[in-house]
């Protein structure tokens, strides 16, 4: 029987009903404290029949919030809002796990809480502006370099962040690893200048991601930890010397600890790179490929044994029956750009699928 996107598939302990994976996304639907809220609940909910969904990165303590309107998992009131997201998803037969983000460099002050500072591997601000609801559009701020001590306490906060995912019901977690957050500050050769044991080869600046891997692990099963990367990335003012060899390494490492799970982006910002022939070498299978596919070219990526799994962003945005559009070969309806960072349901429950709108 051939492999479709249909077929279920095991990835680690995290049980797949169909190999369509959500990507995750930020959507700034949170209340401005980081709980979820009902209109979270519902917009999952209305997806659930993907085969996983990746819920959108989320700050493991606030220290590691980047945008308004993000959610948490810090508190108890975040964790039990997350957990009606997980009963809607569940209740439709799919899995979910959450993206733990801790943000680094990339936020600003005027988005905290008063005092809690801004951090890094080192202290280089990034380029780049960010936007308030407390001040408009702000610079981004020179942060402090962690101390040898602070990243192993961040390390703990990932593990903590971990296991309160779990007591909101959620299959696994997933560290991020791109987009200039911390993780990849700690990985990228012009954003880590350290001298410690987190600096320096690319085996020590892998360090960091690698040790919020196996601390995750540790609390709630290496078989419900998976990883998202992206080889060649240079969003939020990030950049390496030579980022296929650096993500080779931290794939390799990540592999030896026998995650469930690699989710690798195509190498869009650096074309020169395969970043799926780069996770297969180095990380070998349970691979979630990302970016640019729609059905066919995702089922031709799973018959090619590219991966073993395609996850859909934009698709879903505006399809939240994008599972039984793919089934049936129906056309996609398109999203409102402007409405992808707002408040409210607006762009965010209000599109129909097909069957509503044939209805209608």
């Amino acid at each position: 029987m051939s492999t479709t996107l249909f077929t279920p598939i095991m990835l680690g302990k995290i049980a797949l009903q169909n190999r369509i994976v959500m990507a995750p996304m930020t959507r700034n639907r949170a209340t401005p404290d980081g709980v979820p809220t009902e209109a979270m609940a519902k917009h999952y909910g209305a997806r659930g029949d993907a085969g996983l969904i990746v819920a959108e990165g989320t700050w493991p303590e606030v220290i590691g919030q980047a945008y308004c309107r993000q959610p948490g998992i810090e508190t108890a009131a975040q964790v039990q809002a997350w957990r009606r997201v997980t009963d809607a998803v569940h209740g439709r037969g799919g899995s979910i796990v959450l993206q733990v983000m801790h943000s680094g460099r990339i936020g600003s002050s005027h988005i905290k809480p008063q005092g809690v500072r801004t951090v890094s591997a080192s202290a280089l601000k990034a380029q780049g502006q960010v936007w308030t609801d407390a001040a408009g559009m702000q610079d981004y701020e020179v942060p402090h370099a962690l101390t040898t001590e602070e990243v192993r306490q961040a390390v703990a906060e990932h593990a903590a962040a971990a296991k309160r995912a779990m007591d909101a019901g959620f299959d696994g977690v997933e560290l991020h690893g791109t987009s200039g957050y911390l993780c990849m500050q700690f990985l990228s050769s012009a954003t880590n200048q350290r001298t410690d044991e987190y600096g320096g080869n690319a085996a020590s600046r892998s360090r960091f991601a690698v040790e919020c891997l196996a601390a995750m692990a540790e609390v709630i099963g290496v078989d419900r930890v998976g990883l998202r990367l992206n080889p060649g990335n240079t969003f939020n003012d990030t950049s390496d010397e030579n980022s296929a060899a650096t993500h080779g390494e931290l794939m390799r490492q990540s592999a030896k600890l026998g995650i469930a799970y690699l989710h690798v982006m195509r190498a869009v910002f650096d074309p020169s790179i395969d970043a799926f022939q780069l996770a297969r070498e180095n990380f070998g299978q349970n691979l979630i490929l990302n970016d640019g596919f729609d059905a066919q070219s995702a089922q031709a990526a799973l018959d090619a044994g590219q991966g073993q799994a395609v996850s859909f962003a934009r698709h879903f945005i505006g399809n939240p029956d994008l599972v039984q559009r793919m089934r049936q070969g129906l056309p996609l309806a398109r999203f409102d750009r402007k409405t992808l960072y707002t408040a409210g349901d607006e762009g965010y429950n209000d599109y129909a699928s097909a069957a509503e709108m044939q209805a209608a």
